[in-house]
């Protein structure tokens, strides 16, 4: 071979070895894809623990003091539904309550929140476009026409989900809000994914022989890309019915992972959806179910959160791990209000989008939240402005639109 052959040979395998890190701008270029197999590892997270038999007490305390009431008239009164339904079950010190979510609000706060959103007029609660969302009002309603067994069931099944999970509240807790880990963690957690990728700075030895009151991980929002995103811009579309935000953001997500797309409609019968919309926890439920999304070289198995107290700073930090660590989107559940969301004519509900990645600006400009956007209004009024599935827009604002939502949960 001539040494001049040998030198451009020589040169273009040196090109082809550099190409993975040569900066791409433009649309989603140099965006994190996920696929249906894991490549490498994420941040520090949970895949499903076991159902202790304390867990199980307390399941079955919490079920059973639903199971020996009376049935419910869905005609009684405000307090008497909520006293009964909104009931909550504590797992290894972190509080779960059925419909809300995790939360660090104790049952009696949920309660009464529940309460105070009851008692506003029903004109309030119908004055803004219902684009999915299942409110409280309809939840509680939907609830208390299920039979006891029914309703027993649900809520078995709902709360064993969330015992399974309570390893990766703890781990979320303690990485983004600094709580320290309780004593022997990782000893009664097997299911904890130990990786030297997992945080940051830090290695698989040093998670195994660390204390269980845990130093702070290392891993901070500046030690992110610039960029990520998962999911194909390509792969979006808008919810057919006003009510269908939720079936359209699952058929989003799951388009995603399997690479090929299911109707809305068989969505929908999977997320229980009905003209009253959809309920957070089935979205969550379904995610778990339908996708590998919860595995534990992914996120683990989603969970609904209770972010009602959490900083942006905490948030931005939530949304850059699902994203560049776990490879996973997040369910965002804001509420449709203009002041967040410019591109809407007027007022909507509460509602489903697809959190798919983030944007860093310079100079101290605040991030940007990618997302899929299915509600259109157009297609139900013809008359207002078009607006796009794929959305790129201050996440400050997206922060506070969820915040703005009653339950301000999402689905991670």
């Amino acid at each position: 071979m001539s040494r001049v052959r040998w030198i451009s040979l020589s040169a273009l395998v040196l090109l082809l070895s550099l190409l993975p890190f040569l900066p791409r701008d433009g649309g989603d270029g140099g965006a994190v894809r996920t696929t249906s197999e894991a490549t490498t590892p994420g941040a520090l997270t949970a895949g499903y623990g076991r159902v202790t038999p304390a867990y199980r007490r307390t399941i079955a305390h919490v079920v059973d003091a639903d199971r020996t009431s009376p049935r419910l008239a869905p005609g009684a009164s405000a307090r008497t539904l909520v006293d009964d339904l909104v009931r909550c079950a504590t797992f290894e010190g972190q509080r779960y309550c059925l419909g809300t979510g995790w939360t660090d609000r104790t049952q009696a706060q949920v309660r009464a929140g529940t309460l105070r959103m009851l008692a506003r007029p029903a004109a309030r609660r119908s004055a803004a476009t219902s684009t999915g969302d299942l409110s409280t009002y309809d939840a509680i309603r939907h609830a208390a026409r299920m039979s006891p067994a029914a309703r027993a069931e649900a809520e078995r099944a709902e709360l064993t989900q969330a015992a399974r999970s309570v390893a990766k509240v703890w781990l979320l807790r303690h990485q983004i809000q600094g709580v320290p880990l309780p004593h022997g963690f990782f000893a009664r957690h097997p299911e904890v994914r130990r990786s030297p990728a997992a945080v940051g700075r830090t290695t698989s030895t040093n998670i195994d022989s660390a204390p269980d009151s845990g130093a702070r991980r290392t891993k901070h929002w500046r030690d992110y890309p610039r960029k990520g995103t998962v999911l194909d811009p390509a792969d979006v579309t808008q919810q057919h019915r006003t009510y269908w935000c939720g079936p359209t953001t699952m058929q989003m997500i799951a388009w995603g992972w399997h690479h090929k797309r299911r109707s809305q409609q068989h969505w929908a019968n999977r997320l229980g959806t009905t003209t009253s919309g959809t309920a957070i926890t089935s979205m969550v439920q379904v995610v778990n179910a339908a996708t590998g999304y919860d595995r534990q070289s992914y996120a683990g198995p989603y969970i609904t959160l209770d972010i009602g107290d959490w900083s942006f700073n905490q948030w931005k930090l939530l949304m850059a791990r699902h994203i560049v660590d776990y490879r996973a989107p997040v369910v965002l559940h804001p509420v449709l209000l203009q002041r967040y969301y410019p591109y809407l004519d007027h007022d909507g509900s509460g509602h489903f989008q697809v959190g798919r990645g983030y944007k860093k600006r310079s100079h101290g400009k605040t991030p940007l939240l990618g997302y899929f956007e299915p509600w259109n209004q157009q297609r139900f009024h013809p008359d207002e402005p078009f607006i796009d599935r794929v959305q790129w827009r201050n996440a400050y604002k997206s922060y506070r639109a969820n915040e703005a939502h009653f339950q301000h949960n999402l689905g991670v």
